[in-house]
């Protein structure tokens, strides 16, 4: 897991496919928020192989309809209750 670039890209491909988005139509989402990424640049978060930056993640979180948390790997999360 050393050489990976960020730790999110695997929920992020599982949340795109559950949404039923392609990375084209994720892609377009997020340059609507206002987020300059392709559909390359998606691909590349997916496969671990580009750095998300913090400032990155509400735009990511807001496109997915989830939380800046559920972009988390499940054990790198601290349950709450």
């Amino acid at each position: 897991m050393a050489n990976k670039q960020n730790v999110i890209g695997a929920q992020v491909r599982r949340l795109r496919s559950q949404r039923g988005l392609t990375q084209d139509q994720l892609s377009a989402k997020l340059q609507l928020l206002g987020l300059d990424i392709s559909r390359s640049g998606v691909s590349k978060i997916e496969a671990h192989l580009r750095c998300v930056a913090d400032s990155e993640l509400p735009f990511i979180a807001e496109s997915l309809k989830v939380g800046i948390a559920e972009l988390f790997p499940a054990k790198g999360r601290k349950k709450r209750g």
